[in-house]
């Protein structure tokens, strides 16, 4: 890699806002907020909102959309569409 051209890439903190689950990771963000880790060094500070921790795709907790509904409210806004070939 040529050097002087790339930025700084460090280990920093990211805490999920909704869970307060903290984990250390590399990044090339900063932050004046630091915090101690367990290993007894202190790292930047980064709140996220949305981490693994929280996100519905990886809890499991995703909503189950109400398909039938969205075709009714599409045909009542549209009216009901024939297929080629039909009346």
């Amino acid at each position: 890699m040529k050097t002087g051209i790339h930025p700084d890439y460090h280990p920093v903190v990211f805490e999920d806002a909704g869970t307060g689950k903290r984990f250390l990771t590399r990044s090339t963000a900063t932050s004046a907020r630091t915090v101690e880790w367990s290993d007894g060094n202190t790292y930047p500070l980064l709140t996220v909102d949305v981490t693994s921790d929280s996100h519905p795709f990886w809890t499991g907790a995703h909503r189950v959309l109400d398909s039938q509904g969205r075709v009714e409210k599409f045909e009542r806004k549209y009216g009901r569409r024939t297929r080629r070939g039909e009346g």
